[in-house]
């Protein structure tokens, strides 16, 4: 199975490889107030690329910063659940008849 994945991340690696090799035109990309950036195709696609990596692990910094205190706050509780002794239970008595 692990053969099988890397088989396939090996061809999807040659495929994007092929395709920005294939993609190396100039592009003009055009801002407002008449500013224009011109690259190769390929540069502004990882540009773009970039910028969505960037902007989606942003997004999910305050999910994980919740999470980390979330998860210390149950390690602490889970430390002072230890650390205290627990209750001995007294067997039930037997009955009286």
């Amino acid at each position: 199975m692990k053969l099988i994945a890397w088989v396939i991340r090996v061809l999807v690696f040659v495929l994007l490889l092929v395709l920005a090799l294939s993609n190396t035109q100039p592009a003009t990309l055009s801002f407002l107030a008449g500013y224009a950036w011109q690259a190769p195709l390929i540069l502004i696609g990882l540009a773009f690329f970039v910028v969505g990596l960037l902007a989606g692990l942003l997004s999910a910094l305050p999910a994980l910063f919740k999470l980390r205190m979330e998860n210390g706050r149950l390690k602490r509780d889970l430390r002072t659940a230890r650390e205290t002794p627990a209750p001995v239970a007294e067997p039930p008595l037997p009955p009286l008849i």
